[in-house]
């Protein structure tokens, strides 16, 4: 799959001497939805604020469907909608006054039908003539998603788009991403909800500290670091691990009236049945059993705390 973005050797550092991005090298790939997970201040919105033309680069380049972000930035902005974190319009102008200005600032002709389908599209067509200062905080994320998609960019940037929303009008806003995928949009969005993440996005991109940790499809990297573990109800707490068991990679939980066993689901041997028949020859009787594996956030937690660690094993 072709790139629309690439982004080579991409560094920022701040007159403070803050290094925001560290040598970032990423393709972002035509018509998928890739996330961008980190901690606050880990390099995400500079990153974004960069391909946006906010921010100068320090170092590096950025195209953008083809267009350098510098040596011809405006044919690169008129590929690209962002929506900011910050709840920004003009609280005193109409919904539609708004939509069309944004339109008109990258040069487009008028085209009330486009403008008119896509407010309907985000449930606000109703709210067209009422001022921005009269509408919820849901509804203001909704009408920046609007002035972003108002001059047809084939690249949209997601700066937390649901933060304070309500959990239904995350879910809705949800759906309204994945139909723009499917028209071909490329989607970039970066969230503090894990699950956002695990329900939308193709690619999985991890910065922390400036630096992009990994890139990976969301599939093969819940399979490539996921753990899965199998925990047993015993019928009898056990005070400490047997020595004879202690090769596994076993714990005691709930007292000592669980026994935890963690195995990669990757391998051919799990281990599963030698666990089991070592059991049964030490004695140690079970009543209950069931395996469970690593969610995107306990990955996440886990790479930022070893620095990546596991990702470049």
């Amino acid at each position: 799959m072709s790139s629309i973005i690439s982004i080579r050797n991409l560094s920022k550092t701040y007159q403070s001497g803050f290094q925001a991005l560290k040598s970032v090298d990423l393709e972002i790939r035509k018509g998928e939805i890739l996330a961008l997970l980190g901690p606050n201040g880990a390099g995400k919105t500079t990153l974004i604020s960069i391909v946006c033309g906010i921010v100068n680069p320090s170092q590096g380049t950025v195209t953008a469907d083809g267009h350098d972000i510098v040596r011809d930035y405006r044919a690169a902005r008129a590929k690209i909608g962002l929506v900011p974190q910050e709840l920004s319009t003009d609280a005193f102008e109409t919904v539609w006054a708004t939509v069309k200005f944004s339109r008109g600032l990258f040069g487009k002709a008028p085209d009330p039908a486009y403008l008119e389908k896509v407010l309907r599209d985000l449930s606000l067509w109703d709210k067209k003539d009422s001022k921005i200062m009269t509408l919820s905080g849901g509804m203001k994320r909704r009408v920046l998603i609007a002035k972003a998609l108002s001059h047809e960019p084939t690249i949209l940037f997601l700066d937390e788009p649901t933060a304070g929303v309500d959990v239904e009008l995350r879910r809705d806003m949800w759906e309204m991403v994945r139909k723009l995928r499917e028209k071909g949009v490329t989607i970039i969005l970066t969230t503090h909800y894990i699950e956002e993440a695990e329900e939308m996005a193709d690619r999985i991109g991890v910065i922390d500290k400036g630096e992009l940790v990994l890139v990976e499809d969301k599939q093969v990297l819940m399979r490539k670091l996921g753990k899965k573990q199998l925990t047993l109800a015993l019928q009898e707490p056990l005070h400490r691990i047997p020595d004879e068991l202690s090769p596994l990679a076993l714990e005691l939980g709930d007292e000592g009236r669980t026994l935890v066993y963690t195995f990669d689901s990757q391998t051919d041997q799990t281990g599963i049945a030698a666990l089991l028949r070592q059991l049964g020859e030490l004695g140690i009787d079970f009543k209950d059993l069931h395996s469970s594996e690593s969610s995107l956030e306990e990955i996440f937690v886990g790479l930022v705390h070893a620095g990546g660690r596991e990702a470049r094993a």
